[in-house]
């Protein structure tokens, strides 16, 4: 990275993290959405799938979102049609976002030293895609997936990418536990991979969804400062499918299932989380339709919900 790049992606990620990681224990003042929420609201790009890169900016700016979470393979795509993430990264600053978080830094984390060694060469470039369009964070997947996932391990790989992230590229790998994974598919597992790299910069990518579908529950949070997540998937399930053949596509609109994202919500503010609320599904029928329709449906469910909790 040269050194304009590097100053460029240096200013955005004080931006942003100022943004998501100020919290600290206390009710946080709604600041975002004219005052309506303590939390930024985020687009995941996954929700409006079809579109393009471009457009999925430019309907999180014109919906009113505060931040934008692509996907790497999106970055991937847009750098190899050439595009310059630099730019891209100044036009979503342009048009009132910021970049929150980029999904992700797949298979990095092996299960020997051999292999691990081996993956960063492209976990370096998935995070120099990051870094390049000004995003302070890159989810870090616990991948290749394997039921006897090591947690210690784990957590010595997890350092490992704390500091080349930090280091090398400004940016801060956020462990994510996936809940179906057959290994790391649990909050509890994500914050003793978190706490046992005994590094400042971990942090929790954490998904209501996988919360459910894990079986962590929704108490956790609780027990954790605001400043271990660095994110906060939003959405909601349904209640007429077991929660063990759940998928991404069964992902709804928050507020239309049965998840408890009020009092979700409620401990959130209680331990002084200040980041992102980002909304992500996979859903079949909105892919179907109007990804500005989309977009609205779910900033104004997100703050129903907002507004509801206590």
């Amino acid at each position: 990275m040269d050194r304009r790049t590097f100053l460029s992606v240096s200013g955005g990620l004080g931006l942003a993290l100022g943004a998501t990681r100020a919290g600290a224990a206390g009710d946080p003042a709604p600041k975002y959405q004219q005052q309506q929420s303590p939390w930024p609201l985020c687009l995941n790009t996954s929700t409006i799938r079809p579109a393009s890169l471009e457009d999925k900016v430019r309907v999180a700016a014109e919906t009113g979102y505060d931040a934008i979470e692509p996907w790497m393979k999106e970055l991937r795509e847009y750098e190899a049609a050439g595009g310059n993430l630099a730019d891209l990264g100044q036009s979503i600053r342009d048009q009132g976002l910021f970049v929150a978080n980029v999904i992700g830094l797949w298979s990095c984390m092996p299960a020997t030293q051999e292999a691990f060694d081996a993956s960063l060469e492209q976990t370096r470039e998935h995070m120099r895609l990051a870094a390049a369009v000004g995003s302070p964070y890159a989810a870090a997947i616990p991948t290749p997936d394997r039921a006897d996932f090591d947690l210690q391990w784990g957590a010595a790989c997890y350092r490992r990418l704390l500091e080349i992230g930090r280091s090398e590229f400004n940016i801060i790998p956020a462990i994510e536990f996936v809940g179906f994974l057959k290994g790391v598919h649990r909050l509890g597992q994500a914050a003793a991979i978190a706490i046992d790299a005994d590094h400042p910069d971990a942090c929790i990518v954490a998904d209501t969804f996988h919360l459910f579908r894990g079986g962590s529950g929704f108490g956790g949070a609780k027990l954790l400062g605001g400043k271990a997540f660095a994110n906060f998937h939003w959405n909601d399930v349904p209640g007429d499918v077991p929660r063990e053949e759940q998928g991404d596509a069964h992902r709804i609109y928050p507020g239309d299932g049965i998840l408890p994202l009020k009092p979700l919500l409620s401990d959130l503010r209680a331990i002084g989380y200040t980041g992102p609320l980002s909304l992500e599904l996979f859903n079949p029928e909105h892919y179907k339709q109007d990804p500005k329709v989309v977009a609205e449906t779910g900033k104004r469910k997100m703050l129903e919900g907002i507004a509801g909790a206590a």
